[in-house]
């Protein structure tokens, strides 16, 4: 078992800057696909970005394409999401997971299944 553990959260004012942490307890084991989701109250987990742990180009969610990076530490086994730009529609919970992808791409349709407790951003 993993454990995901985010850090970085807080409140910014609208057209500033965050960058959240999401360090693993552990090393998961082949290939491994790592994301980062946000959720407001009484709406669905949506998808920001995600990214194969071995590299290769992130896939980003429209709404946040251009605007967020995500990238990793792999030495540090930790995930970061730098969000620029930011607007109030951006305030939610922020989550990153986890999930074993074997010989298959790394997308955010993919149903991660290791998650963290998530970190609140508020753009206000």
């Amino acid at each position: 078992h993993v454990q995901l553990v985010e850090s970085g959260g807080g409140s910014v004012q609208p057209g500033g800057s965050l960058t959240l942490s999401c360090a693993a307890s552990r090393i998961l084991n082949g290939r491994v696909c790592m994301g980062w989701f946000r959720q407001t109250p009484g709406t669905r987990r949506q998808a920001l970005a995600v990214i194969d742990r071995a590299g290769g180009a992130a896939d980003y969610a429209a709404s946040v394409k251009g605007r967020f990076t995500i990238y990793q530490d792999n030495a540090k086994n930790t995930l970061f999401l730098r969000m620029s730009r930011l607007k109030p529609d951006d305030t939610a919970m922020y989550y990153c997971a986890a999930v074993r992808i074997y010989g298959n791409l790394c997308s955010r349709n993919y149903d991660f299944n290791y998650w963290g407790q998530g970190t609140q951003v508020t753009v206000s």
